[in-house]
């Protein structure tokens, strides 16, 4: 059996996955056990948390890959200052030092990393390799996709050079067909504008895609007049007078700031039309880039389906505007598109373009539905509410379900851990906190007594597969929420007059469908189909929840505060449901009612423990 594991780390986001000869094992962020967000540590955890689920140690690994060229990235690096030279020499400052004691050196580092990890010598360690990365993005994609051949678009900040990747994958094999450059980035591109509207690059990102129905896209033509130089082909150049990202330790320059009237928004002050029409405008080109990239992928290669990866396949609007204009056949985007994802395509990348293995003809994605991180067993989970002195009942199945149906009839919101924990940045219905999508002040109470976080942010509504076209127009599984898709006609509420002049964030309180609480201001819901085969505990807790309401949707987003971490453990989640105004824990078949917890005063020690995202 070949054994090899795929290694992300140092950067943002470090994770890892395994591979048993080819088929994914397990694979998780190092974020969820650290508790730190996006975590670019290497990761001891996560590494350690794969060879267990393989009940393996690190000398029965055949090989490890990192996920991309360190020695690449030192290149681009230095080229990228010499080339803006003087301009770049407090960025360069700032990094030198970490390359030349750390990065550079990146083979020695990893390899004494694995070595303290496995107990051993560095000379009985397994075979270290190393992939690009956009290699690791394309096989990510491709690889665990559910086409025998497919064109591949990777498009995210940057990786050692590349910034945007076409390839071609056939069976087993991915082959580049071209790519764009660093400084010329559309990930780059969206980041900077995330960061002008006073949100954390690398995390804020899907904020302002959150943003945007809110907004008129008032900045469109000034964008493209100015700043981008956008093809026909979607190919396109960015004026670098506007960005100091590749001089300067900010995104966004001077030039930049005069162009749009000010200077970026302070972090948590208030956000006002402006931010809005600005998120809808760059939001508004980011998905014209990408509809004219695809268009003229399928021109190119002749290609019926593709796949995606890279951060920017996490902007699931794009997506499903790719998917609803028709031009390939069907699409699949990799659930843990960013770097975390990297890890599994250079894991993929050694057995199949590497060791030149076949793939698993098997219907449907590799994936398992991306619940490829730890689970807890009921024993441990007791043992651990029993030491907390927690209150709970130990339910069957049958009492459980029909439990949970009444409770989230009756507008009580429920913190839901089961089976294995998520990978990608999105919680699928093991980590999840879940409530009625019927319920109006839903959003809000989830958005502001629970997640503490900003009001605006749209929830996603989990529904059963076979029943999403009752809801919404589309003909596509959804397994990922990484596609958004319209309501349909039937379940919509017409705005009044009044209600249709309504601007920013006064169109938040206005119910636009039968289901309010996952329905956007656009009428727009980032969809999860949920699947019997890849889910069952959370497929009859939904279809449960439908008997009893005639409803086969519910409300879903990721089990944590604000700045954390999905929850990982039972004790995570326990803190988390503490912490918040949670009314009911579900940990497997144990459930917990909040008002019979100990009394405890209310720990909101997370506000200093988490940096705000």
């Amino acid at each position: 059996m070949e054994k090899i594991l795929g290694i992300s780390a140092y950067y943002h986001d470090s994770a890892a996955a395994l591979l048993v000869d080819g088929v994914i094992i397990a694979a998780a962020q190092e974020e969820r056990f650290t508790r730190k967000k996006q975590d670019e540590r290497f990761p001891v955890n996560a590494v350690n948390y794969c060879l267990s689920e393989a009940k393996i140690s690190i000398r029965d690994v055949d090989k490890i890959v990192y996920y991309e060229k360190p020695l690449l990235k030192f290149e681009r690096l230095l080229e990228t200052y010499i080339s803006c030279s003087p301009r770049g020499f407090a960025s360069y400052i700032k990094s030198m030092p970490i390359w030349l004691k750390e990065k550079l050196f990146l083979k020695k580092l990893l390899k004494t990393e694995l070595a303290s990890l496995g107990n051993c010598k560095v000379n009985e360690l397994p075979q270290l390799l190393f992939t690009e990365h956009h290699m690791s993005h394309a096989a990510s994609a491709f690889y665990p996709s559910p086409f025998k051949k497919a064109a591949v678009l990777c498009v995210d900040g940057v990786g050692e050079w590349a910034t945007t990747s076409v390839w071609m994958g056939e069976d087993n094999s991915l082959t580049p067909l071209w790519q764009m450059d660093f400084p010329h980035s559309l990930g780059l591109l969206y980041s900077a504008f995330t960061y002008y509207t006073g949100f954390k690059v690398n995390s804020g990102e899907y904020k302002l895609m959150g943003l945007a129905p809110y907004g008129n896209p008032t900045y469109v033509d000034l964008i493209l007049d100015n700043i981008i130089d956008l093809k026909d082909d979607g190919t396109f150049r960015l004026n670098m007078k506007y960005f100091n990202y590749t001089t300067g330790l900010t995104m966004t320059s001077n030039e930049f700031h005069k162009l749009f009237g000010g200077p970026p928004r302070k972090s948590e002050s208030v956000i006002t039309q402006r931010e809005m029409d600005i998120a809808r405008s760059i939001q508004q080109v980011t998905e014209e880039i990408i509809l004219r990239l695809s268009r003229t992928i399928k021109k190119e290669t002749g290609a019926e389906n593709l796949c995606l990866a890279g951060g920017v396949a996490l902007n699931c609007v794009a997506n499903g505007r790719v998917l609803s204009e028709g031009i390939f056949k069907d699409i699949w985007i990799q659930p843990a598109s960013g770097d975390s994802g990297g890890a599994l395509g250079a894991a993929l990348s050694v057995w199949h373009q590497y060791l030149k293995q076949p793939r698993n003809s098997a219907k449907g994605d590799s994936m398992k539905g991306s619940y490829l991180g730890p689970s807890q067993k009921p024993e441990s989970i007791k043992d651990y509410l029993d030491s907390v002195k927690a209150k709970y009942k130990n339910l069957n199945d049958d009492e459980l379900y029909a439990n949970l149906a009444k409770i989230l009839v009756e507008g009580k919101v429920i913190g839901w851990f089961q089976g294995r924990m998520e990978f990608g940045p999105r919680a699928l219905g093991g980590r999840s906190i879940i409530g009625d999508p019927r319920n109006s002040k839903m959003q809000s109470v989830m958005n502001l007594k629970i997640k503490y976080r900003e009001s605006f942010r749209p929830f996603a509504p989990s529904v059963l597969h076979e029943k999403a076209g009752d809801y919404f127009q589309l003909d596509h599984e959804s397994p990922y929420m990484l596609l958004v898709a319209p309501v349909v006609q039937d379940i919509r509420v017409n705005m009044t007059k009044e209600q249709d002049e309504l601007f920013g964030i006064e169109k938040l309180n206005v119910a636009r469908s039968s289901i309010p609480a996952v329905t956007h201001v656009d009428y727009s819901a980032r969809v999860q189909t949920v699947h019997e085969e890849t889910n069952p505990r959370y497929y009859r807790l939904i279809k449960e929840f439908g008997k009893l309401s005639g409803c086969s949707v519910i409300v879903n987003t990721s089990f944590n505060v604000r700045g954390e971490p999905i929850v990982c453990t039972a004790e995570d989640a326990y803190r988390c449901f503490m912490r918040t105004d949670m009314d009911y824990l579900v940990l497997e078949n144990f459930i917990l009612a909040k008002n019979d917890q100990p009394k405890v005063q209310k720990d909101e020690s997370w506000k200093t423990e988490f940096e705000l995202d």
